[in-house]
């Protein structure tokens, strides 16, 4: 079923221009001590389901307006991984209840959301289809009963199984946003151009499509800007909050001064800052971004200073900086300082 809201997912993109999402789920539970690095698998749903409730309503306080249900990595593959294909349905459907009870606080829309299976064979597509089909259904029929307003289907690294979920999604009669990721340099993984690829999305009936995770800002917003120059609809960005580069497209290419990989556990150095992503939430509403958002390190924090520079006054507002109050600070905030803290709130 539908959730009852003051207005859906097309109607907010239609009206407002702009809907301010948030992701990262499950790297910041990660942080906190409540999903095990690694398998990245959401027991946390289970076992500490007051901290996933807690994290979705820090979002909606910053000023995010859609609460996603984590199943991302929920589902029949990964679940092995630690042992519990059992829970199975629990999860999932615990997933979107913890997501709506927090979504009621506000006027937050849910989103149900399904991702990379890693069962999709792009040399045995028919066989690997029915096992990713049928992953997808039985997640997306238990998110459907529970109340989901639409569906986001991410880090996709095939266009293949991201037409799978795109047809699963439209079979159910709800709007579909359809993400993929971006690893490698310019093409998914069966050999599709990104901007080709989220056209073609567009075309099966997506009514957003865009790009999540991988990459930052930096390596993120020129491929999107070729999609939106593309794509006549709506088109989502979710970037991860770090700093890539043109030597290191993606956040997992990223390395430490002593040459080692920082993904996943070492990527701190490699963070943006608030005024970073506010200025990444700025620069993608210039572009015809719709759907702005973040991905994989993704905090509350980052998630009020984007909405703070989209115009808006998030709860979490009341506690925005002010450091001239600082009691080591106050009045001798040098000017570049106010300017630096200041021009982000614009």
């Amino acid at each position: 079923m539908q959730r009852a809201t003051s207005k859906g997912i097309l109607e907010r993109l239609r009206d407002n221009g702009v809907v301010l999402g948030g992701e990262g789920y499950v790297f910041e539970l990660e942080r906190r001590g409540y999903i095990k690095a690694g398998p990245y698998v959401p027991e946390v749903v289970l076992d500490f389901p007051e901290a996933v409730k807690e994290l979705h309503r820090e979002y909606l306080r910053a000023g995010c307006e859609v609460m996603v249900a984590l199943t991302y990595y929920a589902h029949r593959e990964k679940l092995k991984d630690v042992g519990r294909e059992n829970d199975l349905e629990l999860m999932n459907r615990q997933a979107v209840r913890l997501a709506n009870e927090v979504a009621r606080e506000g006027d937050a829309l849910v989103a149900g959301n399904i991702c990379n299976t890693w069962a999709y064979d792009p040399q045995n597509v028919s066989e690997s289809s029915k096992v990713v089909r049928g992953m997808y259904e039985e997640q997306l029929g238990w998110a459907v009963e529970e109340g989901i307003d639409f569906v986001i289907a991410e880090t996709n690294d095939y266009l293949g199984e991201a037409l799978i979920g795109l047809e699963v999604i439209k079979q159910l009669g709800l709007p579909a946003m359809v993400t993929l990721a971006t690893v490698q340099p310019d093409k998914t993984r069966d050999g599709y151009d990104y901007v080709e690829a989220c056209k073609i999305l567009a075309d099966h009936g997506a009514d957003i499509v865009g790009l999540n995770c991988d990459r930052g800002p930096a390596t993120m917003l020129p491929l999107i800007e070729k999609i939106r120059a593309t794509v006549p609809g709506y088109v989502a960005a979710q970037p991860v909050p770090y700093k890539t580069h043109e030597g290191a497209l993606t956040f997992e290419s990223l390395q430490l001064e002593n040459g080692a990989r920082a993904f996943p556990l070492g990527l701190e150095p490699f963070l943006h800052n608030r005024f970073e992503m506010a200025d990444f939430a700025r620069r993608a509403r210039a572009l015809g971004i719709n759907y702005i958002g973040i991905c994989c390190g993704g905090s509350p924090h980052y998630v009020r200073a984007m909405a703070e520079a989209l115009g808006r006054t998030p709860a979490a507002s009341k506690y925005s900086p002010a450091m001239d109050l600082h009691p080591m600070l106050g009045a001798q905030v040098e000017e570049k300082d106010k300017v630096f803290l200041g021009d982000w709130k614009d």
